[in-house]
């Protein structure tokens, strides 16, 4: 008994000692943790751990500073720097910087600095020409190294603008050899301009041979383009000539003095020296492509090349430019002549999306492209030859109907509004113009009509080239029917479409009726008032709007009735433009003449029958409408008897009668 009694209280220990805490354990205690911590220290919660006592601070010195002695001792060593000074030192440091990667830093400081001086408007001459004879000496033998510099080029293109003949013509010489160099050069090629406006004809002439063998390259270069349009514009018949032979063949780029420049076409130069046609255009080809591609189209030697291309190349390759070019790219090259031919020749052949491509590319610039002597005509053939009247109201005629007035008394922005109100009219179209819209691709027509007008070739030739491919000609003979003949709407329902329904003869009518009196006497006002108020070619407004017409005529009488008055502005009888206006509408209008008489003449013609009111008296006479005869006749017989208003011819005729 005593044994087991000795066996359970050993087992009770060893219960009581595996419940004890192991060493390194916390212990365990029912209070809340945050009174244990508040109340015992850290260190003495682990036991095991033994800390070693600090040692006082008397007892060993401070081997460092304390943290207070540290940060003064830092503010001391560095203090704060102001932003000016600060300015100051990265300025220090970004003319150091300057100074190593360009080595005439210092030279070009100083040429800035006499550049200040030398632009001054109220300078002295004397002064002037003292400070550019320095410059130009500080520069002397560096002028083709600074030339590139963006503000040393443009200290040189002041200085060859005021200097000296003699200075100018060394200016030149240093340039010369680099002049290709540097019209490469975005900064540079502003002075390379500069420096061929004021060139002689021999500077002029040696800088054109120099380009022989680069023309292709710098056209190709969005910066050297601009050089070679510019010695285009600057040349004459013969230069200009020259610089496109080496755009046109291999042989003519190589050979200078193979041809003259008396040939004006390509087809002639084919002609006469011979030449394989197709690897003329695989030339053009490679030369145009990639000036298409990158957008450099502005230039009118581009538009040169492109209307001889038209006229010799193949279908397939005059269909690829039509594609690449139509779009916003055309809008861009219809302020030349020929690059205008070329917008009409690409609506024409365009195809439909092509031509909706062309006319959205124009949505913004219409009023821009109106005023433009060559973008009007590129307007008037769109209204001539395109279906979509919906997409032509929607992008062009809105944007022409918000200027109306500015279009009416303007020369070229008048013009698509007379091809609507009276079309191909050659009182109003020059035969130039008017050949320009009965233009086509020969390849791209069929051979009645390649016959017709073609570009860049004669009729005699397309006949000879039909008749010895006259086999392939007839074979694709219906194809090229289907693809010249793009529009297929009547020309007299396109016109009321675009002009009557889109509501621009609305429009036209009001804004002749608030103005009639300025446009009247205007040069060329004149014209679009006359042709709205005889109802337009066909009587296309007389249809719809008679009463609107009729209210115009009541507004020309009521101006033509007020008294005379000493104001600067003439009576519409006794201006120039437009008393010749209301005599042509008198004489082709007997409505309108019959309006007048009874508001404005009717009593009065003793009054208006010397000067110029007299053309508009003798008119009712003159008038192949019998009823306007009869009612002047009781009072213009008179007047005829008594010579005071004189008729030719009416008065011996009458007598006859």
């Amino acid at each position: 008994m005593a044994a087991k009694e000795h066996r359970q209280s050993q087992t009770k220990k060893r219960k009581r000692a595996s419940a004890a805490p192991k060493q390194g354990d916390k212990p365990i205690s029912k209070k809340p943790k945050h009174l244990l911590q508040a109340k015992t220290p850290k260190s003495l919660t682990n036991k095991s751990f033994k800390t070693t006592p600090k040692p006082p601070s008397s007892s060993k010195p401070h081997k460092h500073k304390p943290p207070y002695e540290k940060s003064s001792a830092k503010t001391k060593k560095e203090e704060p720097k102001s932003k000016r000074e600060l300015r100051l030192i990265a300025k220090e440091k970004a003319e150091a910087r300057k100074k190593k990667r360009k080595p005439h830093y210092t030279l070009q400081q100083e040429l800035a600095s006499l550049w200040e001086k030398i632009r001054r408007r109220n300078i002295a001459k004397e002064e002037r020409s003292k400070l550019i004879s320095e410059a130009l000496l500080k520069m002397k033998g560096k002028i083709p190294e600074i030339a590139s510099s963006h503000v040393s080029s443009r200290v040189l293109q002041t200085c060859v603008k005021y200097c000296s003949q003699a200075e100018r013509e060394s200016v030149f010489e240093e340039l010369r050899p680099h002049l290709l160099t540097l019209a490469r050069n975005t900064y540079a090629v502003h002075l390379v301009k500069k420096m061929l406006d004021s060139a002689s004809k021999n500077q002029l002439e040696g800088f054109i041979s120099s380009l022989h063998g680069h023309v292709a390259s710098l056209l190709r270069h969005s910066v050297g383009s601009v050089v070679v349009e510019h010695t285009f514009q600057l040349g004459n018949g013969s230069q200009r000539q020259a610089l496109l032979l080496e755009l046109y063949s291999t042989e003519l780029q190589l050979f200078k003095d193979l041809t003259t420049t008396n040939e004006g076409r390509i087809v002639d130069l084919i002609r006469k020296l011979g030449l394989q046609k197709s690897s003329v255009v695989q030339h053009m080809t490679k030369i145009i492509q990639p000036l298409l591609e990158k957008g450099i189209v502005d230039h009118s030697i581009i538009h040169s090349v492109l209307i001889e291309y038209f006229s010799i190349a193949d279908k397939s390759s005059a269909t690829d430019v039509i594609q690449q070019l139509s779009g916003p790219l055309l809008v861009r090259m219809i302020h030349t002549r020929n690059g205008a031919k070329v917008g009409m020749l690409c609506v024409k052949h365009g195809s439909a999306k092509e031509r909706k491509k062309i006319i959205k590319g124009m949505k913004g610039h219409v009023g821009k492209v109106a005023h433009d002597q060559y973008g009007s005509m590129v307007l008037v053939c769109i209204l001539s030859v395109v279906d979509d009247t919906k997409l032509i109201t929607k992008v062009i005629i809105r944007e022409l109907q918000a200027i109306l007035k500015e279009l009416v008394l303007d020369k070229n922005g008048r013009r698509p509004l007379l091809q609507l109100l009276h079309p191909n009219c050659q009182r109003y179209f020059s035969p130039d113009d008017l050949a320009s819209l009965n233009s086509s691709v020969p390849s791209l027509c069929d051979r009645g009509e390649g016959l017709e007008v073609t570009v860049g070739a004669e009729p005699e030739k397309n006949k000879e080239t039909s008749e010895i491919d006259g086999h392939k000609d007839s074979e694709d003979d219906e194809e090229s029917l289907q693809f010249v003949d793009r529009s297929k709407k009547d020309p007299c329902l396109r016109r009321f479409e675009l002009l009557m329904n889109s509501g621009l003869a609305e429009s036209l009518i009001d804004t002749c009726i608030e103005f009639g009196g300025e446009l009247l006497r205007s040069n060329f006002g004149r014209e679009v008032i006359y042709e709205v108020a005889t109802g337009g070619a066909g009587g296309i407004l007389r249809d719809t709007l008679a009463d609107k017409v009729d209210a115009l005529h009541v507004t020309i009488s009521t101006l033509a009735a007020l008294p005379k008055t000493n104001d600067s502005e003439q009576h519409l009888f006794e201006n120039f433009h437009s008393s010749r206006t209301i005599r042509k509408l008198v004489l082709d209008c007997p409505s309108f003449a019959a309006t007048l008489w009874k508001s404005a003449l009717e009593g009065k013609c003793e009054m208006w029958a010397q000067g110029h009111s007299c053309k508009v008296v003798s008119a009712f006479m003159e008038s192949s409408d019998s009823m306007v005869r009869d009612m002047v006749k009781s009072e213009l017989l008179p007047l005829m008897d008594r010579d005071i208003l004189r008729v030719p011819g009416t008065k011996q005729a009458e007598k006859e009668s």
